[in-house]
């Protein structure tokens, strides 16, 4: 009987996680702002390293978790790759670019993605993967780069 009763809770505890991301994401995430707003440059020599600050700051009055996306892994990463930020917190995020031969790649379609989407009420500050699964809402904002030869 008490193993029953633990599954029942347990069954429960899951129910009611769901309904907390369901609540959650039926209210559309708000702004976020970065800095630079617009796209992200680096500048020659590329046979070295380069790396560049961008600063998100979640603008709305909801707790948001964050990802980062690129189209190039093997050129470009981001630090931190996700998190979760408070109404009106900052996060300063570094974005690398690893050594290439510039003019010897395509470069045309390189950028960062930022993903957004609020975090279920109560959640802990802890970036969980599957708030942007399921039906909830995730806002994004491209970042190009460009490259300075």
């Amino acid at each position: 009987m008490r193993v029953y009763k633990q599954l029942v809770l347990y069954s429960i505890l899951i129910e009611f996680n769901s309904i907390q991301i369901a609540m959650a994401q039926s209210v559309p995430p708000g702004d976020i702002q970065t800095q630079p707003n617009a796209k992200i440059v680096f500048n020659a020599p590329y046979d070295d390293k380069h790396t560049y600050h961008i600063k998100v700051i979640n603008s709305s009055a909801r707790r948001i978790g964050y990802g980062i996306k690129t189209t190039n892994m093997k050129r470009l990463g981001v630090d931190p790759p996700c998190g979760v930020l408070d109404p009106k917190e900052a996060v300063l995020l570094a974005v690398s670019c690893d050594a290439f031969a510039f003019g010897q790649e395509d470069t045309n379609n390189d950028r960062i993605t930022v993903e957004w989407t609020n975090t279920p009420d109560g959640a802990a500050k802890q970036f969980r993967r599957e708030w942007f699964q399921g039906d909830g809402m995730v806002r994004r904002k491209n970042l190009p780069i460009e490259y300075n030869p």
